[in-house]
């Protein structure tokens, strides 16, 4: 009886991790659902940025501008009411659309839990309200409101 003694000479069966690592790899399965530290990984494309320490560190550089981008945008002055006309809605809307994909695509590099990627996001964002938003670089007179976040646009 083939395959039913005791003693087999087939190879052992791989290891479910194994499994996992060459469905990755092959048809972008599984993906962490933690956070990690490392440079390898995959954020946005496959293979980007990939095992190069360089393109890990671009990446970063690339979701920190985006996450200051978004955040300036968000306080840019053609966001602010102004005078009602088809043209300036048109581009509200157009750098509305911007900023919002922005902020996507900004969260879908959050998703790939890679913790340095969070950890550049988080420091756009903030250096970006801190430029933009607080009232670190402005000088705020006695007849100012205090309450409302102003632009630098």
């Amino acid at each position: 009886m083939n395959g039913m003694s005791g003693s087999s000479s087939s190879a052992p069966a791989p290891s479910p991790s194994a499994f996992f690592q060459h469905h990755r790899r092959h048809r972008g399965g599984m993906m962490h659902m933690t956070f990690f530290w490392g440079k390898n990984t995959e954020v946005l494309f496959d293979g980007w940025p990939g095992t190069n320490l360089t393109m890990y560190w671009a990446c970063l550089a690339t979701i920190f501008v985006f996450s200051a981008l978004s955040e300036w945008i968000s306080r840019c002055g053609v966001m602010k009411a102004g005078p009602a006309s088809f043209g300036s809605g048109i581009v509200q809307t157009v750098v509305y659309t911007v900023r919002a994909g922005l902020s996507y695509l900004i969260m879908l590099a959050v998703m790939s839990f890679n913790g340095g990627v969070f950890l550049a996001a988080m420091a756009g964002f903030g250096l970006g309200f801190m430029i933009f938003g607080s009232r670190a670089f402005r000088e705020t007179g006695s007849n100012h409101n205090h309450t409302e976040v102003q632009s630098h646009c």
